[in-house]
């Protein structure tokens, strides 16, 4: 495919190859795009944030719905794109493609709620009769920088809400996984989006996001990734706007009146989708030792009985890992554990960058697999003696994106709420769970803003207040 640039498709001669995870094969190829690339996208974005300033909040809404039209016309197409470039069973792709659908219809939803407010300026000394009020506008060129773990959805996060508030966008999907975001632009063109407001950059992202972030003329960065690349982005960006989305280690406790059925069923269903490659997964359990032991004899039966393989097949429930080196990493950590006196209860194996579903218990919180952010198909399962000793071991961590907690307590729940410092708080699921309208971010060094369309148009625009002497 090619990228979009300079308001047209455009090719390059140095190309790079995308690769499906699960056996290798070449996918497709997208341009490599360089400096020049980078200020041409720029200088485009400069003419469409004029453009879009001034297209009305009705017709940024009816071309938003347009292209959920559009969306829900290549469904199909949309989901098997990112089985290929991303790894993710077709099943899970397709849940995916209907929740970014749904996103961008939340998108064209709140374009038409972009309100201000009127002052009460008779209330200031000097202030009567004078006429105050806010007006919401926006903020110009964002860039939305995407992962590769959600190809389409974290896309449509970032792409709905840009539009809907009248902003140009340049768009840098993951170099792993650009496919659905190049289908996404091709919608939003035949949807009626001027060319010159919608940018899509392929390439290393290192080099283009730099390049990006650092440019005075951009005035709002939306980023979703690792911790690290996101610090990197706070200290480059200078004066702007920014939202950080990052990584997190996610906690979920056990207590000792959990119904552990609905557990076990949690911890498969938030430990191992996707692989593992979520930035909300459960990754630490913290277990009550009353039931420490109960709940990984009812746990390993039902993650040995994930159907593991092909994921273009419909009855694969776990593929492989976006990149073998991932798989290598998370191979690596959960030795490690086992070395240093953890026990591996079931998987542990890799094939390629299939790796196996994994528990290891009587993991010690000062473990990587614990402390640090594994993104693999792996849960680290620790036993605690009560909810002090867990919410103390859930808060020993740099992260605060998600936590959970099982309990039929509801003074634990909302202790555990209050005191958990973490920005998302699941009660009797676990921690990855996510309804796109809501508002989503985390707390620390997981990230600063809030996503959910209608509070990332709020990211995205910028307030002037208005005096009428």
């Amino acid at each position: 495919m090619r990228m979009l640039v300079g308001g047209e498709w455009r090719d390059k001669a140095n190309k790079m190859p995308i690769v499906h995870p699960y056996d290798g094969h070449v996918v497709d190829e997208v341009p490599r795009a360089d400096a020049d690339d980078v200020e041409l996208a720029l200088r485009t974005a400069e003419r469409g944030a004029q453009i879009m300033r001034k297209m009305p909040a009705l017709e940024r809404f009816e071309k938003l719905q347009r292209a959920v039209e559009l969306m829900k016309q290549r469904q199909e197409e949309l989901a098997r794109t990112i089985t290929l470039e991303e790894g993710k069973p077709i099943q899970e792709a397709r849940f995916e493609v209907t929740r970014s659908i749904q996103t961008m219809q939340l998108s064209a939803e709140e374009a038409k709620r972009l309100y201000g407010e009127v002052l009460p300026l008779d209330a200031a000394p000097g202030g009567a009769g004078k006429f105050g009020f806010t007006l919401r506008v926006p903020c110009g060129i964002v860039v939305a920088i995407t992962p590769f773990n959600f190809p389409l959805m974290l896309v449509c996060h970032k792409v709905g809400p840009a539009l809907a508030a009248g902003n140009a966008l340049i768009l840098k999907p993951a170099s792993d996984t650009p496919l659905a975001s190049l289908r996404l632009c091709e919608i939003l063109l035949q949807a009626g989006f001027p060319p010159e407001a919608i940018q899509c950059l392929t390439g290393p992202g290192g080099q283009l996001g730099e390049m990006l972030c650092r440019d005075r003329r951009v005035r709002k960065i939306s980023f979703t990734g690792s911790r690290d690349v996101g610090e990197r982005i706070c200290h480059i960006a200078g004066i702007k706007r920014v939202t950080m989305e990052l990584g997190s280690n996610s906690p979920l406790i056990v207590m000792d009146d959990a119904d552990l059925d609905k557990v076990v069923r949690a911890t498969v269903a938030t430990g191992y989708s996707n692989a593992g490659q979520v930035c909300i997964s459960t990754q630490r359990v913290l277990a009550d030792r009353k039931i420490y032991r109960d709940y990984l004899d009812a746990l390993r039966p039902a993650v040995e009985a994930i159907r593991v393989g092909d994921p273009l097949k419909e009855e694969t429930q776990m593929g492989p890992m976006v990149r073998e080196r991932d798989a290598i990493r998370v191979e690596q950590w959960v030795r490690e554990a086992v070395e240093g006196g953890a026990r591996l209860i079931t998987g542990g194996e890799r094939r390629g960058a299939i790796f196996a579903p994994t528990i290891v218990a009587d993991v010690r919180p000062e473990m990587r697999i614990s402390c640090e952010e594994l993104f693999g198909p792996a849960v680290a399962v620790t036993a605690v003696a009560d909810l002090d000793e867990a919410i103390r071991l859930a808060n020993d961590t740099v992260y605060g994106l998600s936590a959970a907690i099982f309990t039929q307590n509801i003074d634990r729940a909302l202790r555990f709420a209050r005191e958990v410092e973490s920005g998302n708080i699941h009660i009797n699921w676990g921690p990855q769970w996510r309804a796109d309208l809501m508002p989503y971010g985390g707390l620390k060094e997981s990230g600063v803003g809030k996503e959910g369309p209608r509070y990332a148009i709020l990211e995205m625009t910028e307030v002037k207040t208005v005096i009428v002497h």
